[in-house]
Order: C-alpha cells, then structure tokens, then sequence
C-alpha cells in the first residue's frame, strides 16, 4: 500500500496499513475500515471509521461477531494491525 499522509487530532500522520470488514444490514451494505497510521514522531495509532459508498464516516463503529471473525482472519494478512492491536489467534 502506498503512504498516504492523513489528519489525526495528534497532527498528520502517514498510512501504514489498513483493511476493510464488508459488511451489510437488509439490503444496506457498507464497511468497516481498521487503519494503522504512525505520526511523524513514530507514534502509531489505530484508527476505526465505517464508509458508505467508499466515503469515510464518523460515527461508532458496530462490528457483529460474525464481522469480528471476519476481521480476525483479515488480520492475517495485515500482520502490523494484528500486533498494534494484539488480536492475534493461537499467540
């Protein structure tokens, strides 16, 4: 993935990591994004946010067990998510 600079409440930040949880609800069909982002200093951050139509949103994030399990083997696959969130199975 390619760096991208983000905004935090920390200042900006560059994009380390990130992963998406599909998600739907009837016929509504959206996403949970997980992103890992490191300030300038080397401080990371662990960002949560939902999106509708690839349009970030803010706003709690509900992840129902089925989408946690989603988002365990998706960290699978984004191993500096998995340690910055210590979520990792069998460890």
């Amino acid at each position: 993935m390619a760096t991208s600079k983000t905004a935090t409440p920390w200042g900006p930040a560059d994009l380390v990591e990130e992963l998406t949880v599909r998600q739907q609800a009837g016929e509504r069909r959206f996403a949970s994004v997980v992103q890992l982002l490191e300030t300038a200093r080397g401080e990371r951050l662990v960002r949560f946010a939902y999106s509708t139509g690839g349009v970030a949103r803010r706003g709690p994030v509900t992840l129902r067990a089925r989408d946690i399990e989603k988002l365990h083997a998706l960290l699978g696959q984004h191993p500096a998510l998995a340690e910055a969130l210590d979520l990792q199975r069998g460890g």
